[in-house]
């Protein structure tokens, strides 16, 4: 039976202890819009539950850390986070705000919904579980690209607009002037406490930067982020496709203390085309024909994605029948060759007839002779 003094982390984040992960995060997401500083300026009481609720969800979104959680409840709290924290100045919560652990890796995923600019961040390949002190690479920016069915099919260069929340410029993201941190002495590493759990780790009070804030950075306001617009000329290659991701390197989040910006990682949605259905590399289009040509077959004209091209439909060719026209579908990505176009018929019948038509056709059929429904039985 638990007896811990703290508040458990279930209650915190109000969800049960079997919950999925899947809950505890959309419980997270929810609770950390409502009381997030930014959201309820110079209330203590919410910026005080806002870190309980971080700290609840840092810890039960690993499942490592969530079952020793649930194995030794505050001893291994205290064993894992003593010191992280505490009381004063919010700004020593959030100084590292582009490093692992920190104000963007903790929100990444909740940024990216509440809608600056379609993005969402990665973690730009750093380890989590043991962060290094130092200069740090951008984040890789991720951003929903929509294109046009042809842009898709044949490639385009387009020019974007971007505003995406960066490492401020002035504190670098830090969130403000720095000094060697006082825990860790500036090695970045948790001092032996005589705890297992300490061996290896980060600082708890640093989070591994070896540094701590002293004071708020004035253009920042101590969060470490900034908006930066731009516009950006990218080039699609021809062949992708919904879901395809094209990397434009150097122009993700701003590097630290010198280091390379991050990439920036579109992931393409290509719009529907009225007439022509994408199936891989394939093309798929329906065409009407009159129960003329497909009984006597001949030369007709087909829309393909670079034009209309004559081909052959032989005698008898029956509805919902497909054609095959060899290399006119979508370049392969990356690749050589095209896929193919396959052309459905569908056989039209005429509404109205006029006496002669009438008179035609009930001729030809006192000569014909077969029956249409004898594979079914009638």
């Amino acid at each position: 039976m638990r007896t811990d003094s703290k508040p458990d982390f279930y209650e915190t984040l109000g969800v049960d202890r079997g919950a999925s992960q899947e809950e505890i995060k959309k419980a997270y997401r929810r609770l950390a819009r409502e009381h997030h500083p930014d959201v309820n300026p110079g209330d203590e009481q919410a910026e005080q539950r806002f870190k309980e609720i971080s700290q609840a969800y840092q810890t039960l979104k690993d499942p490592e850390k969530r079952a020793k959680y649930d194995q030794f409840g505050e001893a291994w709290e205290q064993a894992q986070h003593s010191g992280r924290w505490q009381d004063g100045d919010f700004s020593q919560f959030i100084y590292t705000t582009y490093g692992p652990g920190s104000f963007r890796d903790i929100f990444g995923d909740l940024f990216g919904d509440l809608g600056r600019g379609g993005f969402a961040f990665t973690t730009g390949g750093r380890s989590r579980a043991h962060p290094e002190p130092g200069p740090m690479r951008g984040q890789d920016v991720e951003y929903e690209l929509p294109i046009s069915f042809d842009e898709a099919v044949h490639g385009a260069e387009k020019e974007i607009s971007l505003t995406m929340t960066d490492r401020c410029p002035d504190c670098e993201g830090m969130g403000g002037e720095t000094e060697s941190c006082p825990a860790c002495g500036g090695t970045g590493q948790a001092r032996s406490g005589g705890s297992l759990f300490n061996l290896g780790a980060a600082c708890a009070q640093c989070h591994g930067t070896g540094r701590v804030v002293t004071s708020r950075c004035s253009r920042c306001r101590g969060t470490g982020e900034a908006n930066r617009r731009r516009r950006i000329k990218v080039r699609i290659p021809a062949g992708v496709d919904t879901g395809s991701k094209v990397r434009v390197a150097g122009e993700g989040g701003r590097g630290m203390s010198g280091e390379p910006a991050g990439d920036l990682i579109l992931t393409v949605h290509a719009q529907p085309h009225p007439l022509f259905r994408r199936d891989g590399d394939d093309v798929r289009v329906e065409l009407p024909v009159s129960f003329i040509e497909a009984a006597l077959g001949g030369k007709i004209r087909v829309p393909t994605i670079d034009g209309n091209v004559t081909m052959t439909i032989p005698p008898g060719t029956q509805s919902g029948q497909e054609l095959r026209l060899k290399s006119r579908g979508v370049q392969h990505l990356g690749g050589n060759g095209r896929g193919d176009e396959y052309v459905r018929i569908n056989v039209t019948v005429p509404e109205k007839l006029t006496a002669k038509q009438r008179e035609l056709l009930e001729e030809f059929s006192e000569t014909w002779e077969a029956d249409p429904r004898r594979s079914v039985g009638s």
